[in-house]
């Protein structure tokens, strides 16, 4: 053990100690919240005024259209022809002709530009002519708008779940989004930290010194050190981005509200209401709940211990599990170029369990779910997407144990040829002489 110990604690400090390791630790948080920023800031800071000239031939549509940050009306009065001469030497954006017969034929409507106009511009020129005539029509039938707003329901339903503690408030969406990050990080984990330990192993093999690490430590032994260690840089990077992302991200909000009540006072002033617990007076009914408040309600329904606890043993199971093998493969060849062939078979459970991820979401207890979160290779993604959704305690334990001894298999497994392959050098290995060595005494 104290062997193991030695070579984990070297494994850990050589890769955290490397100013690759710390610069991306602190660049990775940092360049995430700072591209979505910069959008987010680039799409607040970089929408213009625009002026749209409106010819209501038909006279329906007088102050119909509402000036906005984005959108400046000017009403003509003019004809046609003098309208669009006028147009070619004017700063305006676009100009909407709305003909005298708009009722019986909506169709005839046109809008003349220098250039094409935005999709949103145009549609919301033809949401205010829509209304005006849906109206109109509503009217010369008996009904108005009013009678069909006040038929129009919103149905906002709320799932509970039932269970032997009694009656709780459960969110699928929030249970959705949970299960898919923690799948995706622990996907991602596997590829990047399986494929460190493959190539630190390659990179010792190549420069003939794991040759002088040989003499003192056994190869099961070394073999394990590198892959806990590497484990174990995994976490504390993981640990340092959640809390580095969670300050950048909240230093980032604070800042883009700022810019975002400096844009639209009117939008600071129902961000204030909402904050306040008022409802929202732009809404109909004003029986909308602050969405910060909604969403911290919806993640707190949900099991978090479990999940994070869950989700700390799947992402060490399932990337010891498979970092035993792309060990393996490392000690097998000399190069990087010759991992190729062995990298196919270890990746595509992988690959297959981020696929079955997406139907999982869609029936989280179904025949498919259950079998794919049991079995070791894809448990590990399959079922931290259906905890967040509730899963039996026995069927936890029971893929917890099965992870356990698969990751004792492939670690026997990739033992049996890591102390062959590890000395071998200059030899083509195929899968005829891998089995070879796995039975060799």
């Amino acid at each position: 053990m104290r062997n193991i110990f030695l070579v984990i604690r070297r494994e850990y400090l050589v890769r955290v100690k490397k100013k690759s390791f710390l610069i991306m630790t602190l660049l990775g948080p940092l360049l995430f919240v700072a591209f979505y920023a910069v959008v987010i800031w680039v799409a607040i800071g970089s929408v213009d005024t625009k002026t749209v000239q409106v010819l209501d031939e038909s006279g329906l549509f007088k102050n119909e259209f509402k000036d906005s940050e984005t959108i400046k009306f000017d009403y003509l009065t003019s004809t046609l022809d003098s309208a669009k001469a006028d147009f070619k030497g004017s700063d305006a954006n676009a100009l909407v002709y709305i003909p005298e017969n708009v009722i019986k034929e909506p169709k005839s409507v046109r809008i003349y530009a220098a250039k094409n106009v935005s999709m949103d511009l145009k549609s919301e020129i033809e949401k205010v002519i829509e209304k005006e005539i849906e109206d109109i029509k509503l009217g010369q039938a008996g009904i108005t708008h009013k009678i069909l707003e006040d038929s129009r329901v919103n149905v906002s339903s709320k799932t509970i779940s039932l269970s032997e503690e009694g009656e709780k408030t459960s969110s699928s969406g929030a249970a959705t989004v949970i299960g898919g990050i923690c799948a995706f990080l622990i996907y991602m984990s596997v590829f990047i930290y399986g494929t460190q330990v493959m190539r630190g192993i390659t990179e010792e093999k190549t420069s003939r010194i794991v040759e002088v690490i040989i003499s003192s430590v056994k190869p099961f032994q070394l073999m394990l050190g590198k892959i806990i260690g590497v484990a174990l840089v995994g976490l504390t990077q993981f640990v340092l981005w959640i809390l580095l992302t969670t300050a950048l991200t909240s230093a980032a909000s604070a800042i883009l509200s700022d810019k975002m009540s400096q844009q639209s006072p009117e939008v600071a002033q129902e961000m204030q209401k909402m904050q306040n617990g008022m409802p929202s007076s732009g809404m109909p009914g004003g029986n909308v709940e602050n969405p910060v408040a909604e969403v911290l309600s919806a993640v707190s329904s949900l099991n978090l211990p479990l999940i994070l606890g869950c989700f700390l043993f799947y992402y060490l199971g399932g990337y010891l599990l498979y970092s035993a093998l792309f060990g393996a493969v490392g000690a097998a060849v000399d190069n990087d170029a010759d991992t190729q062939q062995f990298m196919l078979p270890i990746t595509l459970p992988i690959i297959f369990s981020f696929v079955f991820a997406q139907f999982v979401l869609r029936d989280p207890d179904g025949t498919l779910a259950f079998w794919t979160s049991i079995i070791p290779f894809t448990s590990p993604i399959i079922m931290m997407v259906r905890i967040p959704f509730g899963v039996p305690a026995w069927e936890i334990a029971l893929s917890m144990v099965l992870l356990v001894l698969g990751f004792m298999g492939t670690t026997w497994l990739a033992a049996r040829i890591y102390r062959v392959g590890i000395l071998m050098y200059g030899k083509k290995v195929s899968y005829k002489e891998l089995a070879k060595w796995i039975f060799y005494k």
